[in-house]
């Protein structure tokens, strides 16, 4: 890793699932895999760091709270179709919270990985 490298940790139930979802339908691919407690994946200069429920980053705070994934915190990912994306991911079977939101600087949607985490897809304007 490079200071050029970010890295994101997503917590996640199933660490194969995961990594199996990242790698078949956004692109990513396998950097090391320790399952069933954590894989990292890269995709350009972004490392996801997908931590189950049996690493470090998924056991209990001092006061008893247990991470879980989920949330609204999200990757973003920069696509050139949004549209022709969106109908290769349906046609896989992923799931979208939302549908398709043109705004000023873009169009973007957010889908779900297997464990329930956020990811935006984003085409600029203009592209």
């Amino acid at each position: 890793m490079t200071d050029a490298t970010v890295s994101v940790r997503y917590l996640v139930d199933d660490v194969p699932a995961a990594v199996d979802f990242y790698t078949a339908h956004l692109g990513f691919t396998v950097n090391t895999a320790f399952p069933p407690a954590f894989a990292d994946v890269l995709r350009g200069n972004l490392r996801l760091l997908l931590s189950g429920p049996a690493s470090s980053a998924g056991r209990a705070m001092p006061d008893g709270r247990v991470p879980h994934p989920g949330g609204w915190n999200r990757i973003h990912l920069i696509v050139a179709d949004i549209d022709a994306e969106v109908a290769r991911l349906r046609s896989a079977g992923v799931t979208f919270r939302s549908g398709v939101v043109d705004g000023p600087g873009g169009r973007q949607i957010v889908l779900d990985d297997p464990a329930g985490n956020p990811i935006e897809l984003f085409q600029p304007a203009g592209a």
